[in-house]
Formats: C-alpha cells, sequence, structure tokens
C-alpha cells in the first residue's frame, strides 16, 4: 500500500458504502475485492483498501484472500435495524 494517506472524512464514509455493500440482501454474503470496486466505482480503491483493513480491524468484516463478508455481529445488528439506509 502506498505511503499517501487517506483523508479521515473519506476513510469514514468509504467504510460505511462498505459495510453497507456487504450487507446487500440482492447479492451473495460474499464479495470478491474487484466487486466491490466495480460496485463502488467512484471510490478510490485505495480508500477501500484502508476501509477494509480497518473493518477487518474492528471486527466488522472477515477477508480472507480476496474474499470479504460480513462478520455475524454486523449481520446480527443489521437485522435489529441498526444498519440501513
Amino acid at each position: 500500500m502506498s505511503d499517501e494517506r487517506i483523508d479521515p472524512l473519506q476513510e469514514e464514509g468509504t467504510q460505511c458504502v462498505v459495510v453497507l455493500q456487504v450487507l446487500r440482501d440482492d447479492h451473495t454474503s460474499r464479495w470478491s475485492r474487484r466487486q466491490l470496486e466495480l460496485e463502488l466505482y467512484d471510490v478510490d480503491p485505495q480508500a477501500i483498501g484502508v476501509a477494509l483493513d480497518r473493518l477487518r480491524e474492528q471486527g466488522v468484516v472477515h477477508v480472507e484472500g480476496e474474499q470479504v463478508w460480513a462478520s455475524a455481529c454486523a449481520l446480527h445488528l443489521d437485522a435489529l435495524g441498526f444498519i440501513g439506509i
């Protein structure tokens, strides 16, 4: 990853849109990083990578290789209505 710093507001916003993507009910539970980049075409791929790292560190998503999916906790919070549009 580059030494270039992502703006904190951009990082926070990117985390939000990544979480909303991985919780979508019209897609399989697992996303590839490439699918996320294609879906979030107007977001810098580096910002997506930083957001995924932070979300993984906090236990919001699981990342295995190129695959990304929501944690059980994120899914439960979504089912309770805490996450959504």
